[in-house]
């Protein structure tokens, strides 16, 4: 897939899910009660102007208003990117390989659940080097799976069985670089473009909850956009068929997701 169709793919996708991300991660909570949003905003400190990269529908830029950090949003949606203007803060459409502010604009920049997704991710990292303040914080919320047996894992389980069975068309195409998943991957990225060894943590976000809420979380976590209608209905009733099964006394569906927080600061600019 190329960087042009994958765009393509990123656009269409939040065209018929609006808002996606903070729905589905907004309401889950951190063993400290926090959401994953919360734990990413607080790991920057008195950081001046912050870039808010692929801010969706502005979500964390609200959080970040709150503390009073003057937040500007970018985003390649821009059905998000309506939706973010609606709130107190100023949100550009822009590529995240292209990011269209001058050199020391920034001090800290923070992504959600976008980082890992994204294509030229070298090209990222310079820019982000490059709008960044000597010294400038970066903080990422990454992807990190299914955190033991509950119902995040019971759909890969379920996924796995159904992509056997569909043609190669109708999987979900690969997206971002795949050394975002570890902190010696991100650190191979972020290195050469003059970041600090980041620190990494994992956190396991609480998304339990009745099981339209879970399979609301878990269908949109994976995006069965390119699945097609049958093989998604097949999905989702061998879901609804098994889900109960792990239900805790007081009727939940236990669904945990783990993400990855890494944070680092600019050591030297980037060329």
């Amino acid at each position: 897939m190329t960087r042009s169709e994958r765009e393509t793919f990123f656009r269409a996708f939040h065209t018929s899910h609006p808002a996606v991300t903070s729905r589905s991660f907004g309401d889950g909570r951190s063993a400290d009660g926090r959401s994953s949003y919360e734990l990413l905003r607080d790991e920057i400190a008195d950081a001046g102007p912050v870039l808010d990269l692929a801010c969706g529908d502005g979500f964390l830029l609200d959080l970040l208003a709150e503390r009073g950090y003057q937040a500007t949003g970018i985003d390649v949606s821009s059905t998000d990117l309506a939706l973010a203007r609606q709130r107190p803060a100023t949100v550009v459409e822009a590529r995240a390989q292209q990011l269209p502010f001058a050199d020391n604009a920034f001090g800290a920049c923070v992504s959600h659940m976008a980082f890992m997704l994204m294509s030229e991710i070298d090209q990222v990292a310079a820019e982000l080097a490059r709008v960044l303040r000597p010294g400038g914080q970066l903080a990422l919320v990454l992807g990190g799976g299914p955190a033991g047996n509950e119902a995040y894992a019971l759909f890969g389980k379920l996924l796995r069985e159904i992509l056997a069975e569909v043609p190669a068309e109708q999987q979900l195409p690969r997206l971002g670089d795949k050394r975002t998943r570890s902190q010696a991957g991100v650190d191979e990225i972020l290195g050469p473009a003059g970041f600090a060894p980041v620190r990494w943590r994992t956190e396991a976000i609480d998304f339990s909850g009745s099981l339209e809420q879970a399979w609301d979380f878990v269908s949109v976590t994976y995006n069965l956009f390119p699945l097609g209608e049958s093989a998604s209905r097949k999905l989702k009733a061998a879901f609804f068929a098994e889900a109960p099964a792990l239900a805790t006394p007081d009727g939940l569906i236990p669904l945990v997701f783990q993400v990855h927080l890494a944070s680092t600061h600019t050591v030297h600019k980037g060329h």
